[in-house]
Formats: C-alpha cells, structure tokens, sequence
C-alpha cells in the first residue's frame, strides 16, 4: 500500500479496484462467514492523488460499505473519512448511534481534517442522516455536512449537480436482487440451530412406543426432514423473494400466510404427515420456523421502522412460542404413543 506524506502522519492510498481477496471477502460475508469481523481500520484515506480543494467522504468501517464506496470513486481524487462504527454498516449504525454526530466530530478533530482540505464541506451518505446532526456539526467544527445520495453509484452526479441530490438519488429501492442478496445471511445464520433441531427431533423420532430404533428413525424421518426443511427454505430464501406480494403489513403475519401454503402444498402431495396429530404439529411447527424467519427481516428492509419492529415483536414473538411449544408436544405424543 502507498501513502501520501506531508500531512500529520502518512495517508494510506487505497485503488478503486477490487483484488481477489476483496471479491472473496464480499461473498463470504454475504454467506455469514466472518461478519461480524468484515470490517477496516477507521481513520483517513486516500483515493487518487487527493490535495486541499478534494472532496471527503465519510463511511463507515464495515467493509462492504467501504468498499462499495470507493468502488464508485473511480477516477476521482478524493478523501474518504472512515468512522468507527464497530464494523456496522451506515444504516444500522445510525440507528444504533455509532455512525453518529459525536463520532464524526471527534474523527474529524482527530485527523485534523481542517488543515487536509481548504473547504469546509464534508459529504455524508444519505442512509446515516438519521445519527448526524449536521447544525452541531457546523458549530463544533465549522464544516458543512452535505447529504449524500442513498446510492454510492449516483456518488459523482450528486457532487456534478452541486451536492443536490435528484428525486432519483432519495429513493430507497429494494429490488428482486437486493432482496435476494439477503437470503444467504438469513439461511447460513440460522443453520447450526437447524441442524441442532434436526439432530434432535431425528434421535426422538427413533423412540417408538418408548423403544429405540434407528431403522424406524430412518424410516420414518423422511417425512418430518421435508416438512422442517420446507419451513426453514421457505423463511429464509422463499419469503425474500415474495416479500412484496404477500398482503399483509407484519412480517410474521406474512411468513404465516406463506407457512399456510406451504403446508397446503405438503399436503397436496401427502408429504404433511400420516394422521391429523402429526399433520397439525408439523403445521404449528412450520408456521412459528417461517413466522419467526421472516421476522427476522423486519432488520433489513426500508418497509418497516424500529417503533413498527418492536411493537410487532410484542405481539407475534409470544404467538410464535405458543405455535412452536405446541405443535412439538403433539408431535412428541404422536412419536411416543401412537
């Protein structure tokens, strides 16, 4: 890595180009590996060959934010002031005030920022205006804070217009791929408790009549394995994907409305169980795994707000325990006593 030296300390300069690690980096953290540690140094660096008339960008130290970021600064020569927002992307880390008015004013005094540039501007994307207040900003630093636009793509047509941002730049989309590109987190995130789950739920199943028998276990699980596996696809890679046209507002009422029809296509095809007991365990059980899935999304979207995500929490987080406690002690009375 380079540096650029004549300042208070060296700058690192950092390409706009991803390496191969960068493209490995980006889809192991889309699979949940290593997330919670995907991020950088917070401080200062350089894109290009930066002077005092450059613009500087604030970002966070999540990795992928960065370089998304910088990615879309190709050809510029510009500034990009990281923050430590404990490796959490700009959007969640403004609502969990990392990406804040104290974080920004105290990197900006730190890497005195005053004497890299000559202006007094500084641009912060549009998803991190809820944690900074850009009037105390001013006052404390004496810099102007421009919001950026929500897309990092749409970066230099926003500095080109005169830090105004179109009606294009402040819309919030949230496509069939982007709402795809969630599913791997969800799917791997969930998975050593499926796994535990199905480990589980096959060693009760070889107890017949109170008897151990792992050929009846075999046997038998293929038919709880189908209806646990279609629950935990459906929540975490079908509900994505759906997400807009199921009609309801709650995204628990949504994976319930979609675990219904799951169950429906089980059913269909005689794969929902062998008698009316087990076929309604496996639907109370079915429909808390896809309830409490899609809830889990309520985090990851621009539909929902975090008054709306507690308040739904209140109320579905209880009716999905209820479904789950029940629909295994029926399950567990059909394994043990008929």
């Amino acid at each position: 890595m380079s540096y650029i030296s004549g300042y208070i300390g060296n700058i690192p300069v950092v390409t706009t180009n991803y390496t191969i690690s960068d493209i490995i980096g980006a889809i192991k953290v889309r699979w949940s590996i290593n997330r919670n540690s995907y991020s950088i140094k917070p401080g200062l660096y350089a894109i290009g060959n930066p002077d005092k008339s450059s613009e500087i960008y604030v970002s966070a130290n999540y990795k992928l934010s960065f370089d998304h970021l910088r990615k879309n600064l190709n050809g510029t020569n510009s500034w990009i002031l990281v923050l430590d927002t404990k490796g959490i992307n700009v959007w969640c880390a403004a609502g969990k005030g990392t990406f804040g008015t104290d974080e920004l004013i105290s990197k900006i005094n730190e890497f005195n920022i005053s004497e890299i540039v000559g202006h007094k501007r500084i641009i912060v994307p549009q998803l991190g205006a809820v944690g900074v207040s850009a009037h105390e900003v001013k006052s404390k630093t004496n810099f102007n804070v421009k919001y950026g636009p929500i897309k990092a793509t749409d970066i230099k047509e926003f500095v080109e217009n005169n830090y105004k941002t179109s009606a294009k730049m402040r819309l919030v989309t949230f496509t069939f791929y982007e709402r795809l590109k969630l599913a791997p987190v969800e799917l791997v995130g969930h998975l050593k408790y499926f796994i535990f789950f199905v480990a589980l739920t096959f060693i009760l199943s070889c107890f017949k009549n109170f008897i151990f028998d792992i050929n009846s276990g075999f046997n038998y699980y293929y038919i709880p394995l189908i209806n646990f596996s279609s629950a935990y696809l459906a929540g975490t890679v079908l509900f994505p994907v759906l997400l807009p046209f199921i009609p309801v507002k709650y995204f628990s009422f949504k994976g319930l409305l979609l675990s219904i029809v799951i169950s429906l296509i089980l059913l269909k095809f005689g794969l929902a169980g062998k008698s009316i007991l087990e076929i309604i365990s496996y639907f109370f059980i079915n429909s808390a795994v896809v309830s409490f899935t899609a809830m889990n999304f309520t985090g990851a979207t621009v539909y929902t707000s975090l008054s709306g995500v507690k308040k739904e929490m209140k109320i579905w987080l209880p009716t999905q325990i209820i479904l789950f406690s029940l629909g295994i002690i029926q399950w567990l009375i059909f394994i043990f006593f008929e």
